[in-house]
């Protein structure tokens, strides 16, 4: 059992349900653009709003899936990497409206954890 990796699976999981269930509808620093909440962060990207349903039902079933991983190790990787292209997306977004990186960064720690997830070293 890989301690660190259990760590991260916490904080990965955690972090991502309370953006989407707890923060939705909250102003954070890291929004695309001027967007206050997730709603109009896919806006501003130029995203249908079926898409905010779509990302926000894979990102909290992968966050959810990735703590089951904890005790059912089979679902690891395959969560760990659903998140990760998710989360690549998200970067993506953040740069294709010009976003400053530091927009970027959660998303890109957060890709950095899920690699690490579905590929531990050691």
């Amino acid at each position: 059992m890989n301690y660190i990796t259990i760590i991260l699976q916490v904080i990965v999981a955690v972090s991502l349900l309370n953006v989407w269930l707890v923060q939705y509808g909250k102003a954070t620093q890291w929004r695309g653009g001027n967007a206050k909440t997730l709603r109009e962060e896919f806006s501003v990207y130029g995203l249908p709003a079926w898409s905010l349903y779509l990302v926000g039902t894979l990102k909290v079933t992968l966050a959810l899936v990735l703590l089951a991983a904890i005790w059912l190790p089979s679902l690891q990787r395959p969560a760990a990497l659903g998140l990760a292209l998710l989360l690549l997306g998200s970067i993506a977004m953040h740069l294709k409206i010009g976003d400053p990186l530091k927009k970027s960064f959660p998303a890109f720690l957060f890709l950095c954890m899920c690699l690490y997830i579905a590929y531990p070293l050691g």
